[in-house]
């Protein structure tokens, strides 16, 4: 699957959001090593704490199904599900890839359905706490 054909999955995942206090949709899409997708999309709670990204969602569908190896991640989002420019992962999303992901896992971050940045997860997250920090 293409960077561009991931990138529109997680677009249309937006759709599904469930953001009624932040108006904010997030939509995701995992691709594993495996070729399978994933999509997630962020699903918020009054109580606030209890909200959960988009990209979790996705992955913890993932790992549910017994995935556990992974290749990108794409991720778009805007208030009232309008996108307007890069969508940066929030750092309980960075944490979680880091106990999941490889360094070289990508993370595609959607400017709109035509335009956006790549970067990998060392690049995004130079010093990270991993799951070797407390081996």
């Amino acid at each position: 699957m293409t960077d561009k054909e991931l990138l529109f999955t997680a677009i249309k995942a937006m759709d599904k959001s469930y953001s009624p206090y932040s108006q904010c949709k997030v939509g995701a899409a995992l691709l594993t090593k495996s070729g399978k997708v994933y999509t997630g999309t962020n699903i918020e709670n009054a109580a606030f704490s209890p909200t959960i990204c988009a990209e979790r969602v996705a992955l913890f569908k993932a790992i549910s199904e017994g995935e556990n190896e992974f290749n990108k991640i794409a991720v778009a989002g805007g208030k009232n599900g309008v996108i307007d420019g890069i969508f940066a992962p929030c750092g309980v999303w960075r944490q979680v890839m880091r106990e999941f992901c490889d360094d070289d896992f990508e993370i595609i971050m959607g400017e709109s359905e035509e335009a956006y940045k790549k970067v990998t997860l060392k690049e995004l997250l130079p010093h990270s706490f991993s799951p070797d920090n407390v081996r």
